[in-house]
């Protein structure tokens, strides 16, 4: 069996040497098992502005398992691992994708080869616990899957990018042509034979996560508005539901004006009008979400540039 580890890497120089050791090890001793009869380490640099390109040349001369890809500029997490898995089609009996800050546990790796050839394409890598994630994190990424689930979206609880996908699976996934990636739900979309695999989250081995608040919101964003029309909805529902208010009050109105009561309105006029508008505003960007995405979609950029491949 040939196998692509790929590992997408965005400012890491300070942990790929580990990274790149920890695999080799474990590559070697599948290798040995005969679990594996080659294996290729492929580093996808992100367009890292570090010493993350200069240590993959490094490591790639000093391991004949190491292969390195360097995008010429920042294509974003989900492009640099469909650059990974792209290169890697056609080469290989499946691709593992995990994150290189060693948080996954590169040792369920052998769990999801075991699991490939007891026949399934797709194996998720799924966390058993949040515990090295701080409260905030841990809170919010709660709410991300319940926000997903109620959105319509497909998702694995707790899965991350940490996955294999068998040859005939990786191959679905890239006949998927949209630009705007959400690899998490595009992956449950082509259907083939899957399984969990669990494990407990390390602590990062060096450096910072580079996942911040921004991002992560944007990550959701991208995933509810790529997979999931019911916001569109739920702005028509409120709109019947504010149709409906505003010709309650216009009967009320009329009803009080014939009967001689005074209608002073300046409040519920002022908060009306404050109200409708805001909601307005809050339609017209959830709408201009949407048209952002169509407006990607048809010019059809090419989702990366690869400048030097070792």
């Amino acid at each position: 069996m040939k196998l692509n580890i790929v590992i997408p890497c965005f400012n890491e120089e300070e942990v790929l040497r580990e990274t790149s050791r920890q695999l080799t090890e474990l590559v070697e001793t599948m290798i040995n098992e005969e679990l594996l009869s080659e294996c290729i380490i492929f580093f996808v640099d992100d367009g890292s502005n570090d010493k993350t390109w200069e240590v993959i040349e490094e490591l790639q001369g000093m391991s004949a398992y190491v292969h390195g890809l360097k995008l010429s500029h920042n294509v974003g997490h989900q492009n640099a691992l469909w650059a990974g898995m792209e290169q890697s089609a056609g080469k290989c009996d499946a691709v593992v994708t995990i994150d290189a800050d060693l948080q996954h546990d590169i040792n369920k790796i052998r769990d999801m080869v075991l699991a490939y050839q007891d026949g399934y394409e797709v194996v998720y890598g799924v966390r058993n616990t949040r515990s090295t994630d701080s409260g905030f994190k841990k809170r919010t990424a709660l709410s991300f899957y319940r926000l997903m689930h109620k959105m319509g979206v497909d998702l694995i609880p707790n899965h991350a990018d940490f996955r294999l996908l068998g040859k005939n699976a990786l191959q679905a996934l890239l006949e998927f042509p949209e630009r705007n990636l959400f690899l998490r739900g595009m992956v449950r979309l082509v259907g083939f034979k899957e399984t969990n695999v669990y494990f407990d989250c390390n602590e990062r081995f060096a450096g910072e996560s580079k996942y911040t608040t921004n991002k992560m919101v944007a990550f959701a964003m991208d995933g509810i508005t790529s997979f999931s029309v019911r916001p569109l909805r739920i702005i028509t529902l409120i709109g019947l539901i504010c149709l409906g208010i505003s010709i309650a009050e216009m009967i009320y109105v009329l009803v009080a004006y014939f009967r001689g009561h005074t209608i002073p309105g300046w409040a519920s006029l002022l908060f009306s009008v404050w109200f409708l508008g805001g909601l307005l505003l809050f339609s017209i960007g959830v709408v201009g979400e949407y048209i952002g995405k169509i407006y990607k979609e048809v010019k059809r950029r090419p989702r990366y540039f690869i400048e030097k491949q070792i």
